[in-house]
């Protein structure tokens, strides 16, 4: 590059920062950081003080409108006063070989329930008069195994486990145990009580650490190392404040508590750290502190922005799968790219502005890097780009196959139920599981009861008519006799039978079970009766969940790939690169799935994520992973192919194009995808299932597209492509909005349309 090329180009980037909206807002910015900044400190203090006086709650509830499910579970809440808060299930076991229900241990099992009566009016908000609790020894009891070893009882609060405080419950539960403990009784704990609000702490710590040793690779330097690391915090407890308050509103399940971290986190570092890196760049270019700020505004930001309208498109798409809770998980996981978007094109130019050449400041003795062109070149990715290109016809079908080899195992995925056997060992929920789970205690099916609720109508006799004919389904172990919402049959207008299945909730066997009831059952022993039948259940409710998702799926992916193809298609200005997106993104969201199915379901190296047991993968992790990896791993797509793309608006050919692109913006999309991935992965550490499956699941396929995709086969793909990557129809072209990814100041007459550049000819 000569000096003549160098001065061009300093040229433009001054221009650049002065023309177009977006150079506008970041150049306001970087000329009033310090309006900036207070505004925002503003807008914080003012959130906190709006959750102080307003915050809500989020909930532990999955509503399935239309469903079998949801009518059953409407009817117990309707006719039998069903009890909303949550319940704390005492598991109390005997040694092996002895029984519970000794003078010295029943007088223990007393004093539990004793302890357990109070702890209800306690935490209760509303005392109760009268405890629920019944007594597992009392005669006649279905709560004491027949081997007399295994008991439990049911503490019933007014809260959810996520409103209950955890500090009291572990009082209690601690409490419990110092009476059975000395008279030899294991007492255990499950049930929604001991489902506290998830604790990521340790997880986005880890995270965070991990981003600053990739970053401090990266740059060299403390100062811009610790910036993206500082906005990626500031912008997942902006979203914590906005979700809290939305919660007032509406209800947000606390699966979304897990999800905001998780990928508020990772695209903060990553919006951050594109425009850092873009803003240290154009310093070194020569430009100043508030020229450089705005250019990188206008450039990277508006990267930024069309990235951050990826997510917010497919989390968008999740209404279509039309399950209301799944759409707000998605909703509320999005707000962490809202926030990341919002503070890295108003704050970050401010600060930017502020530090000007202090950017580079905290070397701690290191070799700065070389930010030049030149010194882009010669960097591992640039090197890398030059070989895939060299090697296209080569590297192309090698990639392919390599995604589709980690891919396959998608397509033994099984959507359900994963039951308290497939949680950590040494919790208290496994063990509680196993106790009642095994021979001494109640069976495989115990835990997870097949609930079937009948609205009798004017038919009385229906509940014993399906009582008898559910003991002649296959696989049914027991049948309890019909409850009924009155004393007499003759009185009662809803009535539940409780079906146990011989097998473990996970085991595809009680799926066959619920679907047997469905569709042979009750369809044959009501056919002429007025009343109505519904199966209920987890293992109803994730079958339900599974069926709606897959008969929704090819609308979903229709809306999220379509809309997506029109907006990079206008960003780029080609049919070609905007159809490589769609396809390539939705590729790394099947290796991802393929992967997480191998592991967690196969249960090939289970061991390694802190799993012992294989079990299904739970129905709405799909749709809201898919969503949200949609939208990230368009990110990378992005963020290359702008400065592809900028590269090509130069008057470069696309080969030349691409091998610049990738030395100028590859190792910036590697050091995003090893934080990224480095903060879903830290989720493997958590107890929780949902979250290793979420963090394994977004860190295999973050890898999996910026590797084997964006920096291998779309090089190689547009290597071999040459000017045809550019291609567009000059009526969709006359179609789509003029809005592109690049800032008006770069535009060329025919670049900006598309068109094939003529090298020699181009002028800047």
């Amino acid at each position: 590059m000569s000096d003549h090329d160098d001065a061009q180009r300093l040229e433009e980037g001054r221009r650049i920062a002065h023309s177009g909206g977006l150079a506008r807002v970041a150049g306001h910015c970087a000329r009033h950081p310090w309006r900036v900044v207070f505004t925002w400190l503003g807008i914080f203090v003012a959130l906190i003080g709006l959750n102080v006086a307003f915050h809500g709650s989020l909930v532990n509830e999955f509503k399935v409108p239309g469903t079998d499910f949801q009518k059953a579970t409407d009817l117990i809440n309707a006719k039998f006063h069903g009890q909303k808060g949550a319940a704390l299930r005492v598991v109390m076991a005997a040694p092996p070989g002895e029984r519970i229900d000794t003078p010295e241990r029943a007088a223990a099992v007393a004093k539990m329930l004793a302890v357990s009566q109070a702890a209800e009016k306690t935490l209760d908000e509303n005392a109760k008069d009268a405890s629920t609790i019944t007594d597992p020894l009392a005669k006649d009891s279905h709560q004491l195994s027949k081997t007399g070893r295994i008991a439990f009882f049911d503490a019933q609060f007014d809260r959810t486990g996520f409103e209950l405080p955890r500090p009291d419950v572990v009082k209690i539960e601690d409490s419990l145990r110092a009476i059975g403990e000395p008279v030899g009784i294991q007492v255990e704990f499950t049930g929604d009580a001991e489902s506290p609000p998830p604790e990521q702490g340790a997880s986005d710590i880890i995270g965070l650490i991990a981003g600053f040793f990739v970053l401090i690779i990266l740059f060299r330097a403390l100062v811009p190392t610790a910036i993206p690391l500082i906005f990626a915090v500031v912008a997942v407890a902006t979203a914590f404040l906005l979700l809290f308050l939305a919660a007032r509103i509406t209800n947000f399940n606390t699966i979304t508590e897990i999800l905001v971290p998780m990928i508020g986190l990772g695209v903060g570092i990553d919006y951050t750290l594109f425009i850092v890196t873009r803003f240290r760049q154009l310093l070194h270019d020569g430009l100043g502190p508030q020229d450089a700020a705005a250019a990188a505004g206008a450039t990277a930001g508006r990267a930024v922005v069309f990235a951050g309208t990826t997510v917010a498109i497919s989390i968008t798409g999740l209404a279509i799968i039309g399950i209301d809770f799944i759409t707000k998980l998605g909703i509320g996981s999005a707000l962490g790219v809202l926030t990341a978007v919002l503070l890295a094109n108003s704050m970050l130019p401010a600060v930017l502005s502020l530090l000007g050449h202090k950017i580079d400041r905290g070397r701690l003795g290191m070799k700065p890097t070389d930010d030049s062109r030149a010194g882009q070149a010669r960097t591992p990715v640039a090197a890398w780009g030059r070989f895939v290109s060299r090697n296209a016809k080569i590297m192309l079908p090698l990639s392919i196959v390599l995604l589709l080899a980690l891919a396959s195992p998608v397509l033994a995925v099984r959507l359900g139920l994963a039951d308290s056997s497939t949680a950590p060992k040494d919790q208290t929920t496994r063990k509680a599981y196993d106790l009642l789970s095994s021979p001494d205690g109640f069976g495989a099916g115990f835990t997870a009861p097949i609930p079937v609720v009948i609205d009798l109508a004017n038919d009385h006799q229906a509940a014993a008519k399906l009582e008898t004919a559910m003991k002649q389904v296959p696989g049914v172990k027991e049948v309890a006799a019909p409850i009924y919402n009155a004393d007499t049959p003759d009185q009662a207008s809803v009535a539940i039978i409780n079906a146990y299945s011989q097998y473990a909730p996970q085991d595809v066997r009680t799926d066959d079970i619920v679907s047997e009831l469905r569709d042979n059952t009750i369809p044959r022993v009501l056919d002429n009766s007025s009343a109505k039948a519904y199966v209920s259940g987890a293992n109803a409710a994730f079958t339900d969940i599974g069926n709606i998702i897959f008969s929704r799926a090819p609308y979903f992916l229709l809306y999220i790939i379509g809309v997506t193809f029109v907006v990079l298609a206008m960003a780029f200005r080609s049919v070609v690169i905007a159809t490589k997106a769609a396809l390539t993104t939705l590729m790394s969201a099947l290796v991802g799935f393929g992967v997480l199915t191998l592991v967690v379901q196969l249960g090939h190296g289970m061991g390694f994520i802190g799993l012992d047991q294989t079990g299904p993968i739970e129905s709405f992790v799909p749709p809201i992973a898919f969503a949200i990896l949609f939208g990230l791993s368009m990110d990378y797509e992005v963020f290359l192919m702008s400065r592809i793309r900028e590269e090509h608006i130069h008057g470069e050919d696309t080969v030349s194009a691409v091998k610049d692109g990738m030395a100028g913006v590859g190792r910036v999309i590697l050091a995003a995808a090893l934080i990224m991935s480095s903060v879903f992965f830290s989720f493997l550490l958590t107890p929780d299932r949902v979250s290793k499956e979420f963090g394994l699941l977004l860190g295999v396929a973050i890898l999996t597209d910026a590797i084997i995709i964006r920096l291998t086969l779309v090089p190689a793909l547009l290597t071999l492509l040459g000017e045809r990557s550019w291609f567009i129809p000059a009526w969709l072209d006359k179609v789509l909005p003029n809005v592109t990814i690049e800032p008006p100041g770069q535009r060329q007459d025919g670049h900006a349309a598309g068109a094939r550049p003529e090298p020699a000819a181009a002028t800047d």
